[in-house]
């Protein structure tokens, strides 16, 4: 069954009568968005390559993002016990 809706904020109006589905019933909704237009919007024109200069600022930026947090030289030394740590395992007997 199709029926025309119209989407307010986050609800969807029904514009048909539904009187043969009873009040209450769960119903699964499948959308698809008839404005071509909207469509067209959404559409993500690809992306322009970055120049190297831009690159190179995106990479310092990300190195910058740690620096001055004396909390991190903690918690890479617990990650790196906790990697050389033996843990063992369980070996199932075969008593069992």
């Amino acid at each position: 069954m199709k029926v025309r809706c119209i989407k307010r904020g986050q609800n969807i109006e029904i514009l048909e009568q539904l009187n043969n589905i009873p009040d209450g019933t769960e119903i699964i909704v499948d959308l698809e968005i008839v404005d071509l237009e909207f469509i067209e919007n959404q559409i993500r024109k690809p992306k322009q390559p970055l120049t190297e200069q831009e690159r190179l600022a995106k990479v310092n930026k990300l190195f910058g993002t740690w620096k001055n947090q004396p909390e991190l030289t903690q918690i890479f030394a617990e990650i790196d016990q906790e990697r050389h740590t033996y843990q063992g395992r369980i070996i199932d007997s075969i008593d069992n």
